[in-house]
């Protein structure tokens, strides 16, 4: 398959049903398999004094926690946030990581593609699929107004988008008041659109980063098949690292801001100004 003419949509090897399988839906899968297989074996091992095995895995664990709460600074929603931010944050790391395995891209099948009869490879990198970001930079963003509801209450996190509360109130206060209220109101609207272009950022560049090493490594793989490609085989360890921390803290950024109360600045300036 040559990479640099792949769609942005995966490519689809199978039906089950009326649903479509694509080949980075099976890298996806691998992924969550894999965690599962881990989290039973860590089940079934539990004990009272870790050692060995889950040992190692509690010391990811107490690892993660530590760096959520260096950017909480608050162990309570280190570890309600933990779990969203860790699951996103070892996904995305393992999948990005799996991609790189001899075999991704290069074993498939020949059929119809493009017009044409090209290699569809039974698996790809799993970021390279841009329905696969959008649908995890959907869940980081939907996760961060859950979790704003759940911790400061609807009226609270509501109003930081729309604060009808806000003008109703101000209407009681005089012109001014209701000027900030107004100022308020559009600077709500304009979060709303914030919001989108968050699902945007998130998804797109985990998307490109992810999808142009894999171009680069396809054309290194052109050039020369052995030794050339091996340094940028470690980049893209590195790259895809660094993707997965990217987004993790981005969430964790966006579970702090959301969780957050409204500040009162405002309404303290209409008060002396009134």
């Amino acid at each position: 398959m040559n990479l640099l003419l792949a769609p942005v949509a995966a490519e689809t090897i199978a039906y089950a049903g009326p649903f479509a399988v694509t080949n980075a839906m099976v890298n996806a899968w691998i992924a969550v398999a894999f965690f599962l297989v881990v989290a039973l074996a860590a089940r079934k091992r539990a004990a009272l004094i870790p050692r060995g095995f889950q040992n190692a895995l509690e010391g990811v664990v107490e690892f993660l926690l530590m760096e959520v709460e260096k950017v909480t600074g608050d162990q309570k929603k280190a570890r309600q946030f933990l779990p969203i931010v860790a699951t996103i944050f070892l996904f995305i790391l393992f999948s990005n990581w799996i991609g790189l395995l001899p075999g991704t891209g290069s074993i498939g099948v020949w059929g119809e593609l493009h017009g044409e009869m090209e290699l569809i490879p039974l698996l790809r990198p799993a970021a390279s699929d841009l329905n696969l970001t959008l649908a995890i930079a959907v869940f980081a963003v939907a996760a961060s107004h859950v979790m704003a509801l759940l911790t400061i209450g609807p009226v609270h996190h509501l109003s930081k988008f729309v604060n009808l509360r806000g003008i109703i109130q101000a209407l009681r206060k005089g012109p001014v008041a209701v000027m900030v209220a107004l100022i308020e109101f559009g600077v709500g609207l304009i979060e709303i659109v914030g919001e989108i272009a968050k699902v945007v950022s998130l998804s797109l560049r985990l998307f490109g980063n992810i999808f142009a090493g894999e171009v680069l490594i396809t054309v290194m793989l052109g050039l020369l098949a052995f030794v050339v490609p091996i340094p940028f085989m470690f980049l893209e360890l590195l790259v895809g690292a660094v993707q997965a921390t990217v987004f993790a803290m981005l969430t964790l950024a966006y579970l702090v801001v959301a969780t957050q109360e409204h500040g009162e600045e405002a309404e303290e300036a209409v008060a002396h100004a009134t």
